[in-house]
């Protein structure tokens, strides 16, 4: 039957814009539940951002994912919920498995393919969606979108214009610009009347005051983190850190860089415990050991932290380098623990967007149903990934959530 003009014949039924984690994982579902799909990113290949998750190693997900690891400033642990228990960590093992990926957990639960190598990842997807018959349009740049009386017009930077009935938007916010995720997708989403929350660095290295810790650059911590705006704690984190010529690095400040980023300009501060828990309780014990306490305490701390650290931290005490237990007066000994329990930083705020894992912000999860990934305001459009407002912290939480909601997105636009 021939078309009229108003219903151009469609280029595919469904479109999925982004090749990063959520648009493969939509593509390959749709495909696998029926639909004809054209996958199309602005790159050169697929997958580029994969390519750089976990140091190259590619952290897929984590044992200790849950609805409240997340952070949505628009949504509620039971949107969250509810989408994880359509397809949560259980749901991307076994899809992984079936392209061929076999994935094993570290002592602390963050999982990676057996390979440890992100580019077996991209490649084992390449493979899927080619014998899925996913047909794949690279370098090709979305300039705008509208809807049409049988689904979406999409306009690319090329001149081109493609229709499809069905369209899922995955295609990441403004982390990593320079592997094409520069929120282009963002203003159109809110031109057909998607709200959208402001959008900031993530998982992002932390800009302090360098000078109480020049000493100490290079080395790593595991330590506990709390950042204050004047008296009130914001959020308290654990984990490894790393001292730099600017600032901090590694998942316990990442982790907290988004309460930073979201408060521009706000007066903050940062608290590290250099021996926090077990690590406390440890040196703790030591001091009570009578023969240890006529021992240097730096030696006593050396068996817990960096050497290199140890001075310092006697120093910011204002204690001589062989200063025993013994010695120390109670006035003395508290200067110590507060040296070792409560370093506090100027904050100066977070990298930016290219030091970002991933960005907080977009579209609020109340214009989305959590069991299909469909908008609320247009039927047929799906949106999944980052360019939804959810954060989880450092350990694979993120792409778990892409992945999750990539694959509800594929299955119920195929359906």
């Amino acid at each position: 039957m021939k078309r009229s003009a108003s219903s151009p014949t469609p280029d595919a039924a469904l479109i999925v814009v982004g090749a990063g984690p959520a648009g493969l994982m939509a593509a390959l579902q749709a495909a696998w539940h029926g639909s004809e799909v054209l996958l199309l990113d602005a790159n050169p290949a697929p997958g580029r951002k994969l390519l750089v998750t976990g140091s190259g190693r590619c952290n897929l997900t984590n044992a200790g994912v849950a609805a409240e690891r997340y952070i949505s400033s628009s949504g509620s642990p039971t949107w969250l919920q509810t989408m994880l228990q359509r397809f949560g960590r259980p749901e991307l093992l076994q899809t992984l498995e079936e392209i061929g990926l076999l994935t094993f957990a570290t002592p602390d639960g963050w999982y990676y393919p057996r390979s440890q190598s992100a580019q077996a990842v991209v490649e084992a997807f390449g493979a899927a969606l080619h014998q899925a018959g996913v047909r794949q349009r690279m370098s090709a740049r979305l300039n705008d979108l509208h809807p049409t009386a049988h689904g979406f017009a999409l306009h690319l930077e090329d001149g081109t214009t493609l229709h499809c009935s069905r369209l899922i938007l995955a295609p990441g916010g403004k982390a990593y610009p320079a592997l094409g995720s520069r929120g282009d997708c963002l203003p159109l989403l809110q031109a057909l009347g998607h709200s959208l929350l402001p959008v900031y660095p993530a998982l992002a290295p932390v800009l302090t005051d360098p000078r109480p810790l020049h000493k100490l650059q290079g080395l790593r911590f595991d330590v506990g983190a709390t950042l204050y705006q004047g008296e009130t704690v914001l959020t308290r984190t654990f984990g490894n850190l790393i001292v730099t010529e600017w600032g901090l690095n590694g998942p316990a400040v990442m982790d907290l860089s988004h309460a930073i980023s979201t408060r521009p300009g706000q007066a903050l501060t940062l608290s590290l415990d250099l021996l926090p828990g077990t690590l406390g309780q440890d040196f703790e014990r030591l001091l009570q050991r009578k023969p240890l306490q006529s021992t240097p305490l730096r030696v006593l701390l050396g068996t817990l932290l960096p050497p290199k650290a140890t001075p310092m931290l006697l120093e910011r005490a204002g204690l001589p380098l062989n200063a025993t237990y013994s010695q120390l007066s109670a006035a003395a000994l508290q200067r110590l623990r507060d040296s070792l329990h409560n370093i506090a930083l100027e904050v100066r705020g977070v990298r930016g967007f290219e030091y970002a894992q991933v960005s907080t912000g977009g579209v609020p999860l109340s214009e989305v149903d959590p069991q299909s990934m469909q908008s609320t305001l247009h039927p047929g459009l799906f949106l999944a990934g980052e360019v939804l407002d959810v954060t989880g912290p450092c350990g694979g939480y993120n792409l778990q959530f892409a992945f999750s909601s990539g694959a509800i997105a594929g299955q119920a636009a195929a359906a």
